[in-house]
């Protein structure tokens, strides 16, 4: 008995090289003093990098549209959360809490 593959050999290395090449990116970024925005551009490429392996390596995208809708609303909440961490960071005093 044989499986078909949804997606092809090809395009999941084409896939896994532009995860290599977000890897490359994210190095990159963190070796430069951006001040206050290297952590919106780390978080950019690690969300490209989560978007790309949740579409295609756990197969999202071939998915019905109420999963997928789910795993957004998901992530639309942890955004939430982390940037509701980066104010009370940001807007916390120099003396402690």
């Amino acid at each position: 008995m044989t499986h078909k593959h949804i997606m092809p050999f090809g395009l999941l290395a084409k896939i896994w090289l532009a995860l290599l090449a977000l890897t490359g990116v994210t190095v990159g970024v963190a070796s430069v003093d951006l001040g206050y925005l290297n952590v919106l551009a780390a978080m950019a490429v690690a969300s490209t990098k989560a978007l790309l392996v949740v579409l295609f390596f756990m197969h999202l995208k071939y998915e019905n549209r109420a999963l997928g809708a789910f795993v957004i609303l998901v992530f639309v909440i942890l955004a939430i959360f982390i940037g509701f961490t980066f104010f009370d960071v940001a807007w916390r005093p120099e003396g402690g809490a």
